[in-house]
C-alpha cells in the first residue's frame, strides 16, 4: 500500500516515523527546504531516551498529485482549506482520505469532497516536532479512527497492518469520536494556553480545577452530552497521564502559531448560537486565546 501524508508537523512525521516500518511512505512539507532535510537526514524519532531513523520520501506539497491509496492530511484545521480546494480540482480524485484535525469544525469542509471515501481519526499521541526532519513521541497512546462516508475496505486493511506499537482503532460512529476529543481539547487546550501550565498543574492547584469543572459543566450542557461524569473522568485521566505535557494550543502561543481555537471553542459557540444558549466562559476564553494570537504575532 502506498501513502501519502500531507504536512510535515510533530503528527505528520510522528505518523510517517510509523508507517514507513510497513507502507511505502511520501511525505509532503510546506516548504522545499523541509523536504530536502528529510530526503538527507531521514525522520529522527524520539522516544523513552533511544532514537530511530525512518528513511522516507519527502516532497513539496505542490507535488501532490493524489495518486496514492490512501492520504493522511496531518495539517492544522485552519490550513485545510487550500488543499481541500487541490483535492477538488484535479482531474481524477485519491481514492481514500484520512483527515487527522483536532475539533470539529473541519467537517463541513469535508461535505465539499465528491465521490471519494472520507475518513477521520481523532489523535491521542503526545509529540513534539524539535527540528523540521526530529519528533519527539512524549505520550504513547492510540489513533481512533472511523468512517466519515464511504467504503471503509482500506480503513480496515491499514489498522490490520499498522504497527502494534502505533495502533489505529476503529470506532463505527465518527461524531461521537470526535465529540469525545472535542470535549478534552475544548477544556485542557485553552486554559493550559491561558494559564501557560502544563497539563497537571489544571488538577493539582485546586482553584484551577474548580475552573476546569465549571468550564467543562457550560460545555457538556451546550454539547448535550450523554455519561457526564465519565467525560469528566476522561478529562481529568488525560491531565493526570499527560501530566509534564504542554498542551499543542499551549506550545502554538509561545512558538508564535496560529492555534486552533476556531475549531475547537469556535464549533461550541456556533453551538451554543444554534440552540440559543449563552456560553459566557467559553466565549471568554475564545476571545482570550484570539487576544494572545494579536498580541504574539502569527509568524508561522
Amino acid at each position: 500500500m502506498k501513502v501519502g501524508i500531507i504536512g510535515a508537523g510533530s503528527i505528520g512525521l510522528l505518523f510517517t516515523a510509523y508507517l514507513s516500518r510497513v507502507l511505502e511512505v511520501t511525505i509532503y512539507t510546506r516548504t522545499p527546504e523541509q523536504a530536502a532535510e528529510i530526503n538527507k537526514y531521514g525522520i529522527v524519532l524520539k522516544k523513552k531516551g533511544e532514537q530511530t531513523i525512518s528513511m522516507t520520501k519527502a516532497m513539496p506539497m505542490d507535488k501532490w498529485q493524489g495518486n496514492e491509496d490512501l492520504t493522511i492530511i496531518a495539517v492544522k484545521q485552519y490550513q485545510l482549506h487550500p488543499i481541500i480546494e487541490k483535492i477538488n480540482q484535479l482531474s481524477i480524485l485519491p481514492n481514500n482520505l484520512l483527515f487527522l484535525q483536532n475539533g470539529m469544525g473541519h467537517l463541513k469542509q469535508l461535505e465539499t469532497i465528491p465521490f471519494t471515501n472520507i475518513f477521520v481519526g481523532s489523535v491521542e499521541h503526545g509529540a513534539l516536532k524539535e527540528n523540521p526532519f526530529t519528533v519527539s513521541h512524549n505520550g504513547e497512546a492510540s489513533t481512533k479512527v472511523a468512517v466519515f462516508k464511504g467504503d471503509p475496505t482500506l480503513l480496515f486493511k491499514l489498522i490490520s497492518i499498522a504497527p502494534l506499537e502505533f495502533p489505529l482503532v476503529f470506532k463505527e460512529d465518527y461524531y461521537t469520536m470526535l465529540l469525545s476529543k472535542l470535549v478534552v481539547n475544548a477544556v485542557i487546550n485553552p486554559l493550559t494556553a491561558i494559564l501557560e501550565v502544563e497539563n497537571g498543574k489544571l488538577i493539582k492547584n485546586q482553584f484551577y480545577f474548580r475552573v476546569l469543572k465549571n468550564l467543562y459543566s457550560e460545555v457538556s450542557s451546550i454539547l448535550n452530552l450523554e455519561n457526564t461524569e465519565e467525560h469528566l473522568q476522561q478529562i481529568i485521566n488525560i491531565c493526570k497521564n499527560t501530566s509534564a505535557n504542554r498542551s499543542s494550543m499551549l506550545k502554538d502561543i509561545e512558538a508564535n502559531r496560529t492555534t486552533e481555537v476556531d475549531a475547537i471553542l469556535g464549533f461550541i459557540l456556533e453551538e451554543a448560537d444554534n440552540k440559543d444558549m449563552k456560553a459566557p466562559q467559553v466565549e471568554n476564553l475564545y476571545y482570550l486565546i484570539k487576544g494572545k494570537e494579536m498580541i504574539k504575532g502569527d509568524y508561522a
